[in-house]
């Protein structure tokens, strides 16, 4: 009967994995890891601006709907949802209700000229005339 459970014993010792072995899976995961990640980083950072431009797309559309309508861009982009003192206005431009917000949570930057105009983002670092801005006129 000692035999049957030495020889139980010796299989169950010999069927598990070894230090070494759970190490070397660690360190073959990290490495993995350390290579994936910063080029996931990188198509998060392509996929928002490529979401800041979608939107202002969007936003340039309903401010060339609007001159189109009363023969001027709007004062701000609030004048595309509610109706000011414009008689030709046939909003709301943007159905949403709202305005929509970059991809960082910030409200896009209108600018406008009496024969053009700017939408632009802050970008990812949030600070406005920065290289990373994003802009559409």
């Amino acid at each position: 009967m000692n035999s049957r459970f030495a020889i139980t014993s010796r299989r169950a010792a010999l069927s598990g994995f070894t230090l070494i072995e759970v190490l070397l899976v660690v360190v073959i995961i990290g490495i993995l890891v350390a290579v994936v990640a910063p080029r996931l980083g990188g198509r998060v950072a392509e996929s928002q601006i490529s979401a800041a431009k979608q939107s202002m797309d969007a936003i340039r559309l309903a401010v060339d709907m609007y001159e189109v309508d009363n023969g001027y861009y709007p004062a701000s982009l609030q004048s595309l949802i509610t109706k000011g003192g414009e008689q030709n206005w046939r909003g709301p431009y943007i159905r949403t209700g709202a305005l929509p917000k970059d991809p960082w949570q910030r409200e896009f930057i209108y600018t406008r000229s009496e024969n053009s105009f700017e939408i632009r983002s802050m970008g990812p670092d949030g600070a406005d005339g920065s290289a990373d801005d994003v802009k559409v006129n």
